[in-house]
Order: C-alpha cells, then sequence, then structure tokens
C-alpha cells in the first residue's frame, strides 16, 4: 500500500462539477493498493497516518498529530500511485489492484483510519472522475510505502 499525505488548510472533492465532501485544517491523504497489500499493510498505514506528528506546537516545531489537533483526513483513491515508468514513457498499472481486491481494501482503510482517529474521515468516490482541490499546509508532503516499514 502506498500513500501520500498532504497537510492542508482545506480540501474539497468534486464530481460532475458539483462539491461531495470537504474538509478544514487536516490531511489529504491518496490511497494506492496493489494485489500483494493485506490487511496488515491497511492497519500498519491507518495507525502510522492517525500519529504522524506534521502539525505545529505551540512553538513552530510538527510535533502534533492529526489526533492532538482533531483535525480532519479527506482519502482518496489513487492508483496511479503504483505507476512503473522503467521502460518507455508511458506508465504501467500492471501493480494497481484491480478494483474485486482494492474496493474492500479501500473500505478497510477508511474502517482503520476513523477506529485510529476516534474521527470519521471524509472521501471522494472510488474510481470516479475527481477534481481535488486543497490549499497544502507548508507545504508538507510525506510519502509512505507499507511494503518498507522497517
Amino acid at each position: 500500500m502506498k500513500v501520500v499525505i498532504q497537510r492542508v488548510n482545506q480540501c474539497s472533492v468534486s464530481i460532475a462539477s458539483k462539491q461531495y465532501s470537504e474538509i478544514g485544517q487536516g490531511m489529504l491523504v491518496l490511497c494506492g493498493f496493489e494485489d500483494a497489500d493485506t490487511n496488515d499493510d491497511i492497519v500498519w498505514t491507518a495507525n502510522k497516518i492517525a500519529n504522524l506528528r506534521i502539525f505545529d506546537d505551540s512553538e513552530g516545531v510538527m510535533n502534533l498529530s492529526v489526533k492532538d489537533i482533531n483535525a480532519d483526513i479527506m482519502i482518496v483513491s489513487q492508483f496511479t500511485l503504483h505507476a512503473s515508468t522503467k521502460k518507455g514513457n508511458r506508465p504501467s498499472y500492471i501493480k494497481s489492484a484491480k478494483p474485486e481486491i482494492s474496493i474492500p481494501l479501500y473500505k478497510m482503510f477508511f474502517k482503520e483510519i476513523n477506529k485510529a482517529t476516534s474521527k470519521l474521515p471524509k472521501t471522494g468516490v472510488f474510481g470516479a472522475e475527481m477534481k481535488v482541490s486543497l490549499i497544502n499546509d507548508g507545504p508538507v508532503t510525506i510519502l509512505i510505502d507499507s511494503k518498507n516499514k522497517e
């Protein structure tokens, strides 16, 4: 499982020119799944995100988590995170899990984020053509791959 986390001041998802969901201060989490992902990858990643200290404390040091400041999380599926660009100029998405694998993982990830933060995350729509708007705070952008835990 790969995720890209962006600390945001605000974020919204629109589908067919209509706003679907939005958050204020918090995290935008773009997530991509591969066939080899397991429940352990989902739980580990959700807990890592919930406890990641990327928000400023009173002294301006990134020392607080999304839980500490009671911030929001927006989760958006992003199969292109598993793009391979080794050969040619057209990315290959062969490592990206097919919907029959990735949809259950996405739903589990949503539940695990909710459990880890005690707050219901917002989402886009899996597989939909979405427009994601955000104001990146910092900017702070973090990449996490559950296959690189050590």
